[in-house]
């Protein structure tokens, strides 16, 4: 998470969507600063900001599922930045989803699983995010497919000119092609109930090369019942065993 009191803004950094190209560049050109950890939520910043940090610019990002996946699945198996083995990856990505994640690691790379396989071992119920918690109530929500250019039109409503085009960071080791020619007849199928509501919600459209998609009624039902226990999951337990690990929660993290 970046603030700054100088411009007056907060950027709240959300998995896989460009965030550290984009913290980065708030870092060394904006006058940002660190604060709380990596992938802290709004909601955890409003319980510690001061009255006048809370009126500050609000911005995160989101991006389509359909892409997320195949990143995901990129990840797991070119092992990026060594998280499922370097001794201190593990030491603080100790939480439920990162003990989560080293297990599906296995799984693909034990199997040699390919993408469909994956998704439909892995992807059971619908998508979602805890962009759900917090992202509606931010000032400007940016698009991963569109980073640059969001990323530009937030600094212009924070009063900033961009000193220069965002630079590409992160880039995904094995990830070839456009996200949706990984995507098998079998794997369109399951990513329309699993994928569907989440994408209906934040404006996204299935690739016009898969024709007619229809989502089912019952995934956006479910979507919405399994939101319950998510929650609870997003705000109380998400970092309770990062914090664990690291011994207190700091105000000031190194970024992992």
């Amino acid at each position: 998470m970046i603030i700054s009191d100088r411009h007056r803004y907060l950027f709240v950094e959300m998995p896989r969507t460009g965030s550290r190209a984009v913290a980065t560049e708030l870092l060394e050109n904006y006058d940002g600063r660190e604060i709380l950890w990596k992938h802290a939520t709004y909601q955890d910043f409003l319980r510690q900001a001061t009255d006048d940090q809370k009126t500050y610019f609000s911005f995160s990002s989101v991006r389509n599922p359909l892409d997320v996946a195949v990143t995901r699945y990129a990840h797991l198996r070119a092992n990026k930045d060594d998280r499922f083995y370097d001794p201190r990856q593990l030491s603080i990505r100790n939480s439920w989803s990162g003990k989560i994640e080293r297990r599906i690691h296995r799984w693909v790379v034990e199997r040699d699983a390919d993408f469909t396989t994956f998704l439909e071992r892995w992807y059971l119920v619908p998508y979602d995010t805890w962009t759900t918690m917090d992202h509606r109530r931010m000032d400007m929500v940016m698009r991963t497919e569109r980073l640059a250019m969001d990323f530009d039109v937030a600094l212009r409503r924070i009063g900033v000119e961009p000193l220069r085009q965002l630079p590409v960071l992160n880039s995904t080791p094995g990830k070839e092609g456009d996200y949706a020619s990984w995507y098998t007849p079998k794997a369109i199928r399951r990513a329309a109930w699993v994928f569907g509501p989440y994408m209906e919600e934040w404006g996204y459209d299935f690739p016009d090369s898969w024709g007619p998609i229809r989502v089912p009624a019952w995934s956006r039902l479910l979507l919405r019942a399994a939101r319950i226990p998510r929650m609870m999951y997003w705000r109380y337990f998400r970092h309770a065993d990062y914090f664990k690990a690291v011994g207190r929660i700091l105000r000031f993290s190194p970024r992992s």
